[in-house]
């Protein structure tokens, strides 16, 4: 089969004048159209032929002269390079030939300098299994030196790097635009994950990146490099600098435009029945041949125009689907996986009222989820996306996963995304809530902790030590998901459900600059609208110590537990808390008696203790602080017997870390 026939060519030529935008419908419609010999209108913005030899030829606009790329044995980029560029623009012309796993890519790519020094190039990176062809400024070929770069940002391992020399330096905080043209085949590659000895078939599971037939899907950066991108190369296994790049990435394209038009070529009578880009739903407009000529393969275009890109790695996926559509959620699953569909949609329905509680009406845009090829591969989560099995979710964690992926779409916003930490960490707060109200607080907050001792290994022991990672700033997991959904876990015990609830549904990232860093934002969104629901308590040092600024986590412990007996049968108990750590603590104090318990809360200053005094009726037995919805250094539950308690020391295998704070 050849790549392209001379008929195709004319036939995409003349699709290329439509303009095909996206549409926001919630499940968009394709239509098929039947081409009749059209004569070629628009301009080709580059073509391919293959000849009897099966080599295949691109040509960027008409009569481009072939650009002279240099071959280098070793990258010449250096990483403050590499650091210093910034994408505020992709503007893609993709073209897909499933058929052969081909992409065929012209990208306009505007960079910004963010460093301190000029720059005399422009370091730029693709997926190793694609190849530059040619690089353009001001409508000139430029002569560049390219080079392979070992990178697990891709699932080959590798990347090519090619070093663009400027004729003029990029001074810091200048832009320019660069016009690429690269090509090659995409397919599954376990390669990365092999290297550091995970089994073939496990990785090839997880690294399912394709161009095919029935299915294509590139998941950006961090698996699949389909566009360009600048970046300093990782290795898996180098502790968590891979997941921190990809969460550098994100955070540096957050705010860029973005605009593309794909054009896919099909086995005749197969077309796509559906595309997504970066997570929404993209109308497909489909020509096939309808029987006028059999070899003729069919072209499905769509478009994107101006988007924003959030916190988020460009992605695309093609595929043939049968949809099944419930209120909130859109299943497009293969033939063999349609009885699976009710079930994901009865469960979306039976948890929806949990999230509207909680964060209002449902927005505009609904979920998709994609049935992917395998039983086997891994889950994957973009936007108002989640691409997985219909088959493997078992039915007991269905509900939980929908309130996660539905809590993105309620916050969905297609011109500005949402904070990272306001979307992730929101969703995983969510899936918190559902945890409690289907098995208790305990259960719930024994969700968070599995993730509280990588935490307490990211964060800095000390403001002095590191600077740490405000949320607004943050780029890793860790910091986006786990301590976020803390930060609402505690605001919520700090203020109330409903008072929390009123937040979450007032904010709306359409009116909140959602770039700006916490550094550059001296109060938090989230903190003014607290105020605008009610919230009358100062809490400039929950935000100060959690929020606006990352200073590590507290470390508490029980100093010295007494009681005294007060009128009436009552004891009055007072609980010395001691705080190791640099950042302040609400936190419950609960004392307990042989019939009953009562717990109120104490404001714990960072480097610094706190005498808390509870009143009970009868003796008591235990005291604990926290119960581990505030995440600490070490334990994040501290119980001392008050039988071992009357001494100014630590009770002797308490959970308590021991560490003395300075005296006040």
């Amino acid at each position: 089969m050849k790549f392209l026939s001379s008929r195709a060519v004319a036939l995409i030529a003349a699709l290329a004048a439509l303009s095909i935008a996206a549409q926001t419908a919630p499940a968009p419609q394709t239509t098929t159209q039947q081409p009749a010999n059209p004569e070629p209108h628009g301009k080709v913005i580059f073509s391919r032929s293959t000849d009897e030899n099966g080599k295949t030829t691109i040509e960027v606009g008409p009569g481009a002269i072939p650009p002279a790329i240099q071959m280098a044995s070793e990258p010449s980029a250096e990483d403050t390079e590499r650091q210093a560029v910034t994408v505020t623009a992709l503007n893609l012309d993709v073209h897909l030939h499933t058929a052969s796993h081909q992409i065929a890519v012209r990208a306009q790519v505007t960079v910004r300098n963010d460093g301190k020094s000029p720059l005399a190039r422009i370091p730029l990176q693709i997926s190793s299994s694609l190849n530059w062809e040619q690089i353009r400024i001001t409508g000139k070929n430029i002569t560049f030196s390219a080079a392979t770069l070992n990178s697990d940002t891709d699932h080959t391992g590798q990347l090519h790097e090619a070093a663009v020399p400027l004729a003029q330096p990029l001074a810091p905080g200048a832009t320019l635009q660069l016009d690429v043209a690269y090509s090659g085949a995409i397919v599954p590659s376990s390669q990365r994950l092999t290297t550091i000895g995970t089994p073939a078939d496990v990785a090839l599971h997880s690294d399912w990146d394709e161009i095919s037939d029935a299915f294509t899907g590139l998941r950006g950066f961090g698996n699949v490099v389909w566009y360009p991108v600048s970046s300093v190369p990782v290795i898996l296994g180098d502790g968590a600098r891979l997941f921190d790049e990809i969460g550098r990435h994100k955070l540096h394209l957050s705010g860029a435009h973005f605009t593309l038009h794909l054009t896919v070529e099909f086995p005749h009578g197969e077309p796509p029945t559906v595309a997504l880009v970066n997570g929404l739903p993209v109308s497909l407009a489909v020509a096939d041949a309808h029987g006028l000529d059999a070899d003729l393969e069919g072209v499905a275009t769509a478009s994107v125009e101006n988007a924003t890109l959030g916190f988020e790695a460009p992605s695309l996926f093609v595929a043939e689907r049968n949809t099944q559509a419930g209120s909130t959620l859109i299943v497009r699953a293969l033939p063999d996986n349609e009885a699976s569909a009710p079930r994901w949609i009865a469960a979306a329905a039976a948890v929806e009222p949990f999230v509207e509680s909680w964060l209002g009406p449902h927005s505009q845009v609904p979920l998709t989820v994609l049935d992917l090829p395998d039983p086997q591969d891994a889950p994957y989560e973009t936007g108002a996306m989640l691409a997985a099995s219909l088959t493997q979710v078992p039915t007991e964690r269905l509900e939980g996963v929908l309130v996660h992926a539905l809590t993105h779409t309620h916050k969905q916003s297609r011109t500005r995304p949402d904070l990272a930490w306001l979307n992730e960490g929101l969703a995983t707060f969510m899936e918190s809530l559902w945890v409690e109200k289907r098995h208790g607080r305990d259960q719930a907050l024994q969700m968070l902790e599995s993730d509280r001792a990588a935490l307490a290994l990211a964060e800095p022991p000390s403001p002095g030590e590191s600077a740490g990672t405000p949320l607004a700033d943050a780029t890793a997991p860790i910091y986006y998901r786990t301590k976020a959904a803390y930060v609402l876990w505690m605001l919520r015990d700090l203020i109330s459900d409903q008072a929390l609830s009123a937040t979450l549904r007032a904010y709306d990232s359409e009116s909140v600059d959602s770039s700006g860093s916490a550094t550059s934002n001296p109060q938090s969104p989230l903190q003014k609208l607290l105020k605008q629901a009610g919230v009358i308590r100062d809490l400039s040092w929950f935000f100060s110590d959690w929020v606006d600024a990352d200073k590590g986590l507290p470390d508490l412990s029980i100093q010295s537990a007494f009681s005294a007996p007060s009128p009436g049968g009552t004891v009055l108990v007072a609980v010395n808390v001691a705080n190791a750590g640099y950042a302040a603590a609400e936190v419950p104090v609960t004392v307990r008696t042989a019939h009953n318990s009562v717990t109120e809360r104490a404001l714990v200053p960072a480097r610094g203790r706190v005498i808390h005094r509870i009143l009970v009726v009868g003796p008591p037995t235990e005291v604990q602080v926290n119960d581990g919805s505030v995440p600490e250094t070490q334990a994040s539950m501290h119980v001392t017997s008050m039988e071992d308690a009357q001494s100014p020391q630590p009770a002797p295998g308490t959970s308590s870390s021991g560490q003395e704070p300075p005296p006040q």
